[in-house]
């Protein structure tokens, strides 16, 4: 009795100091010295132009931010020279234009205090194309602002290659074009933090780089490629068709009251096919899906056989649909199981190479930086950065859950000068969107780099890639490209 008696009065304490620890605050592990480390980098260009550059280092050590100011006057009287404007919240960089001093360019922080900012997509216009990059914004001492972004952004906005000679030094080559080799930055574990990467040409099957690319992963809305496709095909046998408008479900609803819901909408509203495609590409609305699955099959349980059906007809061995959407899906056990819609970056590419090649007026929705839902008088915006960054790029589709991380698949527009080309860059599963985005934008320029300028030569009995022996019917070309996919 006396052991029951003690073991309840240990219990007892136990919850009652666990629960001081739970109420009180506790200080925070991210201390201000950790947001922002201030430090300096020496920069040097190929015409010989040098300076010093104030850097930050967001959250890590080499996770460094790059003054712009102080680079502008590297740069100032090279090939590359750009007129710079910063504002408490937005950026105007202007490339060929002569830059203004405003004082304090090339010479260390005047403290070490940290600076008290955040890493944040401000406003920046390129020339007048408004870009999406993350950068950080400081007040300086004279009363004017900086802006700090990444190196490797910099220069693929300048086009301009860059290298790293030594420790704390940075090499600009203001006559070589921006690139970058995907095995260079494996080797340096670029892709550690990154579930799956694959670089190829969707219009013939041909793979430029991959990285963990036949393993499964959680995909999260990138899922709404299955759900499109599906709704393509339902179109395309005359099942449904733009023009028609549906009645919005209670489940719909539901789903847009939600924490995940994007778009509002109500039980009895009424929303065409081609808004509820709209919907689901560019903000990436859950609730547009699930409407387009009830449309389509009567159920999402009805909807999600067919996805599962038509992942075995193209070939997607490693895919799993459990919703139309993406979002993570429970069980109904007692203790449910938590399950996320799946697929490796290999059957990514497949699904892509057949979605691009039957329907490629998917990429006049895809392309589109915003729009209007006329049925419901609806403004969205097209959640897929690189749109704005990159004049090729055409599409696809983002996604983004705690398991699956941030994952882009972009399409990009190339041409041989025989035919046009959809070239496809599958990044799944990277920490946040900020690493979404730079991963994504750098595979992207590589695509373009090994279309236009080869990577391999081919070797002996494999057929060269021309445009002579290439297959023109659409249905003999899609199987080839899925052929020479799974080939590879």
């Amino acid at each position: 009795m006396k052991a029951i008696l003690q073991k309840t009065i240990l219990q007892k304490v136990s919850i009652l100091i666990l629960s001081v620890i739970l109420i009180c605050p506790i200080p925070s592990a991210r201390a201000k010295a950790s947001f922002e480390i201030p430090g300096s980098c020496q920069v040097q260009t190929d015409t010989g132009a040098a300076g010093t550059v104030k850097t930050l280092d967001y959250y890590y050590n080499h996770n460094t931010y790059f003054s712009l100011r102080d680079i502008a006057m590297v740069l100032r009287d090279t090939d590359k020279a750009f007129s710079l404007e910063v504002t408490k919240n937005s950026v105007s960089l202007s490339p060929g234009n002569a830059y203004t001093p405003v004082g304090g360019e090339n010479v260390p922080w005047e403290d070490s205090e940290n600076p008290d900012i955040s890493l944040r997509r401000n406003e920046f216009k390129v020339g007048e194309q408004t870009v999406l990059y993350y950068t950080m914004i400081v007040r300086l001492p004279s009363g004017h602002y900086d802006c700090f972004m990444m190196a490797a952004d910099l220069a693929m906005i300048l086009d301009m290659d860059i290298t790293v000679p030594d420790a704390g030094s940075l090499q600009l080559h203001t006559q070589a074009s921006f690139c970058v080799f995907p095995e260079d930055l494996e080797q340096a574990g670029y892709f550690y933090g990154v579930n799956g990467v694959l670089v190829g040409d969707a219009s013939t099957g041909e793979l430029y780089y991959q990285y963990q690319s036949d393993t499964p992963y959680p995909i999260a809305s990138t899922s709404k490629l299955m759900t499109c496709l599906l709704a393509m095909d339902a179109i395309s046998s005359g099942q449904i068709t733009l023009e028609q408008s549906v009645t919005v479900s209670d489940a719909v609803q539901i789903l847009s009251e939600s924490s995940d819901g994007v778009i509002p909408l109500e039980a009895g509203d009424q929303i065409t096919v081609h808004d509820l495609l709209l919907g689901a590409l560019l903000p990436s609305s859950n609730e547009c899906a699930l409407c387009l699955a009830e449309t389509i099959a009567g159920s999402e349980e009805a909807f999600v056989q067919m996805m599962n059906q038509k992942a075995q007809e193209l070939g997607l061995s490693q895919a799993v649909f459990y919703n139309s959407h993406g979002l993570p899906s429970f069980t109904e056990d007692p203790v449910p199981a938590k399950r996320q819609n799946r697929m490796s970056a290999e059957d990514m590419f497949r699904l892509v190479s057949y979605l691009l090649r039957v329907y490629p007026q998917i990429k006049d929705i895809t392309s589109l930086e915003s729009a209007v839902l006329e049925s419901i008088d609806q403004e969205v915006r097209n959640s897929n950065p690189l749109l704005r960054n990159l004049p090729e790029v055409t599409g696809l589709k983002t996604g983004t859950t705690n398991k699956a991380g941030a994952c882009l698949v972009t399409s990009l527009a190339a041409d041989d000068g025989a035919m046009e080309h959809d070239l496809a860059v599958i990044v799944l599963g990277t920490e946040d969107s900020v690493e979404r985005g730079r991963v994504s934008a750098l595979l992207a320029r590589y695509a373009l780099y090994a279309f236009y300028t080869g990577i391999d030569k081919p070797e002996v009995g494999e057929p060269v890639r021309t445009p002579e022996n290439l297959p023109i019917h659409a249905e003999a070309a899609v199987d080839w490209i899925l052929r020479t996919a799974e080939k590879r």
